[in-house]
């Protein structure tokens, strides 16, 4: 389970939300601009809130004057928008990165289907590829929590589709908590077992569906 109570001064509001999400999949939705990003680096610990709590499967990660646990000590998986492969390391390299075990790592290669990739590098794979072995990169770790941020805006519309039906289906392998930010209703729609609508900073009640 994880708890988020945060307060964090941005340019042009203040971003004010407390939300909880259990073995499921929740959608941050909302405009640009609206905090919702910045709500995931919060959690994941790129970014540091100017109060509140941030408390995962009872450890606390963060709580104003006190305890602000450094990113590769939460347990998080992040999967960011650009997917962030080491480009110098081939597939194999960039899911072994942080894995707890090789054998984790090629059993996620095969649930993905990437496994005929691990001598590539990512300059050499497609889109859809990429998205795939970041996935398994962020799994790799065993994470408690996995963060997702606007993971299939890049994707052409197939490649899409095939992505939202692998991340539902990890989601029931895994049954970890799972927070995923998009600007598309229809994606919010298809992935969401709650969508929370974010706008200027704050969770709007009225938008919420689940």
């Amino acid at each position: 389970m994880l708890h988020v109570n945060i307060q964090k001064q941005l340019n042009h509001f203040t971003l004010d939300t407390a939300f909880e999400v259990g073995q499921e999949i929740v959608v941050l939705f909302g405009p640009s601009g609206s905090g919702k990003t910045t709500v995931l680096n919060s959690i994941a610990g790129l970014v540091k809130p100017d109060s509140g709590r941030i408390v995962l499967n009872e450890r606390c990660l963060y709580e104003k004057g006190g305890l602000n646990l450094a990113p590769q000590h939460r347990q998080i998986g992040y999967l960011f928008q650009d997917y962030a492969l080491f480009p110098h390391m081939t597939v194999w390299k960039n899911i072994m990165y942080g894995a707890k075990t090789e054998a984790l790592a090629e059993k996620l290669m095969r649930q993905l289907g990437i496994d005929h990739l691990k001598t590539q590098y990512p300059l050499q794979i497609s889109g859809g590829e990429k998205q795939r072995v970041a996935i398994a990169r962020a799994l790799a770790t065993e994470p408690e929590l996995l963060l997702l941020d606007e993971p299939f805006s890049a994707l052409d519309d197939e490649t899409r589709a095939k992505g939202h039906q692998e991340l539902l289906n990890l989601h029931q392998l895994w049954k970890i908590p799972i927070v995923i930010v998009t600007h598309s209703h229809a994606e919010a729609e298809k992935l969401g077992d709650r969508i929370m609508y974010i706008h200027k900073g704050e969770l709007q009640p009225e938008m919420v569906r689940g």
